[in-house]
């Protein structure tokens, strides 16, 4: 009887992938047990997973830094998702990692993300009680909220990654207790998601006319290039050989190539993030998502009755509602529940 194509597949990992890559075989399993697949490894069907659920697809209608631009050519929370585990999958590569393992992190490491970007992350923070964070939210996701409540039962190493891929403004590269990602292709899209955001940013804001080319520090363009595939090259290309100099103990950077790609993030930080959404659009998207909020707990019937989750308080269960919903689908709400309608809709 012919050997099952997964138990070949992860011959051949074993056969390839590098020492400290995390073999489909070697996982840390699930939460609940399950029957393999004969076809997919474990990671294999992690990302199918995630590729295949519902917060997945509503990343396409949420925010990345602008707030709903009229260009299509601007990032929205998807195509960031999308261009991350690119970036990933190429360093796993090279590393020889597993990029199973790293896509299903990468794709599924923001799916906790809020309406509005980082704005509604900090509105949610500011009104939940006990706080709001993204990352949290992702791992919130699937663990409990997809599959009508069930959660898609992931792996542990897919479930570590997109706990700890977030940085804020903080370092990127970390001790394991400091939060650094368990496996070497967690921390493989920790830093992706990094290379990925400070470049796709920067393009979009020179697209909107916040900033040009030419403001960009020349000790920031000076070693990471001048263009959009110069920067990302340099800074994939360095992750991939300080990590192999580094005999990949971590996944890592050199200090001068690190110190210009944190010098381009507080140059966004400084005159992109703080100008991407006006005052007074802040305000309103502060407006809706408050309002929207304090609505679901004050008539929970309408909106919550199906999702609330035994043992679970109401608010848990409001905020889950509020950082699902798509940009527009918060703003079509918000009209829905406290804009009066005209007298033929009545």
């Amino acid at each position: 009887m012919p050997k099952p194509i997964r138990q070949l597949t992860e011959e051949r990992e074993a056969a390839v992938l590098a020492p400290q890559a995390v073999l489909s075989s070697r996982t840390r399993g699930r939460e609940r047990e399950e029957l393999e697949c004969p076809i997919r490894t474990a990671f294999q069907r992690d990302r199918d997973r995630i590729l295949h659920s519902k917060s997945f697809r509503r990343l396409k209608h949420k925010t990345q830094v602008f707030l709903s631009p009229e260009g299509d050519h601007y990032r929205t929370r998807l195509t960031h998702t999308l261009e991350v585990t690119q970036i990933a999958r190429t360093i796993s590569r090279a590393l020889r990692l597993n990029e199973d393992l790293t896509e299903a992190i990468g794709l599924g490491h923001d799916l906790g993300h809020t309406p509005f970007g980082h704005a509604g992350e900090a509105i949610l923070n500011e009104i939940v009680p006990g706080g709001f964070h993204h990352y949290q939210q992702s791992l919130r996701v699937v663990d409990k909220l997809e599959a009508d409540g069930q959660g898609l039962n992931l792996t542990g190493e897919v479930r570590d990654g997109i706990l700890k891929h977030s940085k804020g403004s903080g370092a990127v590269f970390t001790k394991q207790d400091q939060g650094r990602p368990a496996t070497l292709e967690g921390q493989t899209v920790r830093v992706s998601d990094i290379i990925a955001y400070v470049n796709h940013d920067v393009d979009d804001a020179i697209r909107s006319g916040l900033i040009r080319a030419t403001d960009i520090p020349r000790e920031v363009t000076g070693v990471l290039g001048d263009s959009h595939s110069q920067r990302i090259n340099t800074l994939v290309s360095d992750v991939i050989h300080s990590s192999l100099e580094g005999s990949l103990q971590a996944i890592t950077m050199s200090a001068p190539t690190l110190k210009a790609m944190l010098d381009l993030r507080q140059f966004l930080y400084q005159s992109v993030y703080s100008l991407s959404i006006p005052k007074g659009e802040f305000v309103k998207a502060k407006k809706m998502l408050n309002d929207i909020y304090y609505f679901l707990l004050d008539e929970p019937n309408e909106f919550l009755s199906r999702s609330r989750r035994e043992g679970e308080p109401i608010e848990q269960t409001a905020a889950d509602f509020a950082a699902g919903m798509t940009d527009r689908f918060a703003i079509n709400l918000y009209g829905k529940l406290f804009l009066p309608k005209s007298w033929n809709q009545m």
